[in-house]
């Protein structure tokens, strides 16, 4: 068992990770609510207050599954402690920080698992790593904007075939009321599957104090916690990504907003259900150029999409270096 920490210096910690878990809902504020607002079917302002919400209720809906995953299954639990946490949450703090300062919509998720497996590899070596669970989450980097390219290229044409007599208005009206039910539904799984990272990383954290007796599990207080903090960032919003998200990928109609949102919701709930720490991020991205290459390839400005693919591939190394640098930084001091 590793030092236990004074009960101040425990709730410090708390709080950064609270602090990531906000900005987490800030910077993925534009997966919700970036086609809803490109397509002007809502507002901005009401288009945060929107999401936050369906963010902040998805505790009742999912499970722990995505908690228990970051946990216990990327690092080993039994050599987490309260270095571990602090260089995890501080390399994935900064990396988001950065990221959402340039306005590139990288992954959130992946920024913490980054930070987790170098802070956890400085300490222990590979052999902290849980491998199958990493490969798990290395995977779901490919799979998720892959699923959510076809899911939502698939609803377009099949939309694009059942509306192929209908008049432009009454689809466009019929798909602006329809985007308000595709954006809780992605809301909802962002909500769901980001808060849990937060909550697998406190919850690790009391574990290796000894708060929670012998056994892992997620307290409810640290789910509502969560589930506030992130809901609170995604109310104050990243504009910044936003932009690149609703408008520099492609132009979007409501119907095509409704397929990507719809497309990158049915992944989120899948990878929810198995426990799979996805990026939000990746899977709405992966939609919206589906939807834009279901019009003509010629529609996605594929320089900006080759961009943000080069943050993804970044994300996790860049992450993990300064998560690094930041478990060294407290060993040195007394």
């Amino acid at each position: 068992m590793d030092a236990i920490l004074s009960p101040p210096v425990l709730i410090g910690l708390i709080a950064v990770a609270l602090a990531f878990d906000f900005l987490n809902g800030l910077h993925d504020a534009a997966n919700s609510i970036a086609t809803i607002v490109s397509t002007r079917v809502l507002r901005a302002r009401y288009a945060v207050m929107w999401a936050a919400f369906f963010n902040f209720i998805a505790f009742l809906i999912f499970g722990l599954h995505v908690a228990q995953t970051v946990g216990t299954g990327i690092v080993a639990a039994e050599i987490v402690d309260a270095r571990v946490i602090f260089g995890a949450l501080m390399g994935a703090i900064s990396w988001n920080l950065i990221t959402w300062w340039a306005g590139i919509p990288s992954s959130s998720s992946h920024a913490l698992i980054g930070g987790l497996v170098g802070a956890g590899v400085t300490k222990a070596g590979s052999a902290a790593v849980v491998w199958a669970g990493l490969i798990k989450t290395s995977a779901a980097i490919v799979l998720s904007p892959l699923t959510g390219f076809f899911l939502a290229l698939l609803l377009v044409l099949t939309v694009s075939w059942l509306f192929v007599r209908a008049l432009p208005r009454t689809v466009d009206g019929t798909f602006r009321l329809l985007q308000f039910v595709s954006a809780s539904l992605y809301s909802i799984g962002h909500g769901g599957n980001d808060a849990q990272k937060t909550m697998g990383i406190i919850a690790v954290l009391l574990f290796s104090q000894g708060q929670l007796g012998g056994e892992f599990y997620v307290p409810f207080w640290v789910v509502i916690t969560c589930q506030i903090a992130m809901a609170l960032g995604t109310l104050i919003g990243g504009w910044r990504i936003v932009h690149t998200m609703g408008s520099k990928i492609t132009r979007l109609t409501p119907m095509q907003g409704c397929c990507a949102e719809t497309g990158g919701a049915i992944t989120l709930f899948a990878a929810t259900w198995f426990g799979i720490p996805v990026s939000t991020t990746h899977t709405i991205t992966g939609s919206i150029i589906g939807v834009g290459a279901a019009r003509k390839m010629s529609a996605v400005r594929w320089n900006v999409a080759s961009n943000i693919v080069v943050a993804w591939v970044v994300t996790l190394p860049a992450a993990g270096l300064i998560a690094a640098a930041f478990y060294a930084l407290c060993g040195l001091i007394p």
